[in-house]
């Protein structure tokens, strides 16, 4: 990796700032001064400072976010507010991206990272890495539906969905439940229940795989994954 690369994703200033911080001599690699932006570094073998200070390379960031209604899951918007734009600078900075999506009025746990290989796992479609959500619904939800989800249901342009595991938390006018699906069609827990017949009228993702939502975040909030979080995401097998 180039050094002023280095030292740009790790917020350390502009390319313009960084070319100034290298021709100052402030920069050393295995205690040799540096000036030359274009030289590679190999971060993980070797002690890179400034002013005599060590930096600390992380080439990759995991982050859970619980994210707020009204806020897309991308990277950019011309019109709305996204996820990336909740998160602080120091952050921002190495490029993360929302792994997968949750509609924008949805709520709940967002992984935020830019490891791509990790990504591609979680998400391909061949891995069927289960999905649970909380929703409310409009509607008495029945035993019926939990047999229905269990076969799979056909949502409006036909297309059959895997079996998803139902559960009901609290039935009546309005029905709470969970919801464990293996796929991410286009808002297809809400299709899923008009299938039915019914409406939903709030959702909240609260786990991905083995990773479930930190119930301190508030809306909004994000915090880094720990070790164990990414370790746990990293082995993670489909059972």
């Amino acid at each position: 990796m180039r050094i002023d690369k280095m030292l740009a994703n790790l917020g350390y200033g502009s390319r313009k700032e960084v070319k100034q911080l290298l021709k100052s001599g402030a920069v050393r690699v295995d205690d040799i001064v540096v000036k030359d932006g274009k030289q590679q570094v190999v971060p993980q073998s070797q002690t890179v400072t400034l002013n005599g200070e060590v930096i600390e390379y992380q080439e990759f960031i995991y982050l859970m976010m619980n994210k707020p209604p009204g806020v897309v899951s991308a990277t950019e918007d011309s019109q709305d507010e996204t996820v990336i734009d909740l998160l602080a600078v120091e952050d921002q900075v190495y490029e993360p991206f929302p792994v997968g999506r949750l509609d924008k009025d949805t709520e709940g746990l967002l992984l935020i990272t830019n490891d791509g290989q990790l990504a591609h796992r979680l998400l391909s479609p061949k891995r069927h890495v289960p999905k649970t959500y909380f929703a409310v619904i409009d509607r008495e939800v029945t035993e019926a539906d939990v047999v229905a989800f269990a076969r799979g249901v056909t949502l409006n342009d036909g297309y059959q969905t895997k079996p998803g595991k139902l559960k009901i938390l609290k039935s009546g006018i309005r029905s709470d439940i969970e919801l464990t699906i293996t796929e991410g069609k286009f808002h297809q827990v809400k299709r899923m229940f008009q299938a039915v017949g019914k409406r939903v009228i709030y959702l909240q993702r609260i786990s991905m795989g083995p990773l479930t939502l930190d119930e301190t975040l508030e809306l909004g909030e994000y915090r880094q994954l720990t070790e164990e979080e990414i370790e746990l995401l990293k082995n993670y097998q489909v059972k």
